[in-house]
């Protein structure tokens, strides 16, 4: 028979204290959840979007700014982001398409974003992620654009291209790939899978310990943790998450190449759901450009940002598909098209090239 642990006056005390604390927490919670419904009701009346990315920012800017500790404030932001979340499911649940199966890092940006009191709605790829939200079928999507290591997500930058969403915000997600399978040894593993720029950014550690094993490209990494549960002779590279949901041993954690691996996640929507945010002051400008292709054209088309004083924090080229060597510009500017030598910048830009198009602009993402 288990005895319980005799506990000191002292500890009694503060365990009375921090009871008292919760208590007052969980009356102050349900008060604001209740103005949070009277806001919804204001807002439903009014016509106005239930979710703003940029006063989310700025409340959590606000409550990190007089945190007075002994709180970290990246703890701050996550307990404030889940409150939100919770108070919006009252107001109207977000419908939120994300990439499938449960336990990919696309659904650990979702939450990270919107909290876990959201919708999520689970699609086999990014293509259908971007089809849900332009059809209405989710309110929002999140995709990935890139990674540290291997460089852009190249078919969320072409669906960008024609799709009528926009990009409303961003999630920086560290991403740690772990190798995952029924049993607790590397012993028998003939195929190794997960989404191509996993098994490309851990190559180094397959070389090394796995080298005879093949390597399986699938839709997501937490699908190839579906599979490898199937299969005792399969494994698959996958989040701690999908390693729970699956039922899967972890054989070695953290394999990735690069030791600070993060993938970048954009959050996008219709503009009848949601308008571009406004100016937070800590914001990106993301647009997509072409130029006639002849020389120094890719000169004049950075011109603009030189003469306003606008500073370039990406450059990406993708090919136009037409077959004559033509290229797609990706560009993500510091600032807000609301800010005068941003937008004259943008004029300028707008005249002298052949495509023009603002993916969005938002506030900067928080890195998780």
């Amino acid at each position: 028979m288990s005895v319980s642990p005799q506990q000191s006056e002292e500890l009694a005390r503060l365990r009375v204290r921090i009871d008292a604390l919760d208590a007052q927490l969980f009356s102050l919670l349900n008060e604001r959840a209740r103005v949070a419904e009277e806001v919804g009701e204001l807002k439903r009346r009014e016509g106005t979007p239930f979710f703003r990315p940029d006063r989310v920012a700025q409340v959590i800017a606000k409550v990190q700014k007089e945190n007075p500790g002994p709180l970290l404030n990246q703890h701050v932001a996550a307990i404030w982001r889940e409150i939100m979340s919770a108070c919006l499911a009252l107001e109207v649940p977000q419908r939120v398409a994300v990439l499938g199966p449960q336990g990919t890092f696309c659904e650990q940006a979702a939450i990270e974003y919107f909290g876990s009191a959201a919708n999520l709605i689970y699609c086999n790829s990014f293509d259908e992620v971007f089809h849900a939200t332009a059809a209405g079928t989710a309110q929002f999507g999140v995709v990935g654009m890139e990674n540290s290591t291997e460089g852009v997500v190249a078919r969320s930058f072409d669906l960008f291209l024609h799709s009528p969403v926009h990009a409303v915000g961003e999630v920086s997600l560290q991403v740690r790939f772990n190798l995952m399978r029924q049993t607790d040894d590397l012993q028998g593993v003939e195929v190794v899978m997960g989404h191509p720029q996993a098994l490309m950014q851990c190559q180094g550690w397959l070389n090394e310990h796995l080298p005879k094993a093949e390597r399986r490209a699938v839709s997501s990494n937490a699908e190839g943790a579906r599979l490898a549960a199937t299969n005792p002779a399969w494994a698959a590279l996958a989040s701690e998450r999908a390693a729970a949901q699956f039922g899967l041993h972890i054989v070695a954690h953290a394999i990735q190449d690069e030791a600070h691996n993060r993938t970048r996640f954009a959050i996008i929507c219709l503009p009848q759901t949601l308008a571009m945010p406004e100016p937070t002051g800590h914001d990106c400008t993301s647009l997509v450009l072409s130029v006639p292709n002849k020389a120094g054209s890719v000169h004049d088309m950075l011109t603009p940002l030189k003469k306003h004083g606008v500073s370039m924090t990406r450059f990406e080229s993708r090919p136009a598909k037409s077959g004559k060597w033509e290229y797609y510009f990706y560009i993500d500017l510091q600032g807000h098209p609301s800010q005068p030598h941003v937008a004259a910048a943008l004029e300028e830009l707008k005249s002298i090239c052949a495509f023009y198009k603002v993916l969005g602009a938002y506030p900067l993402g928080h890195d998780v």
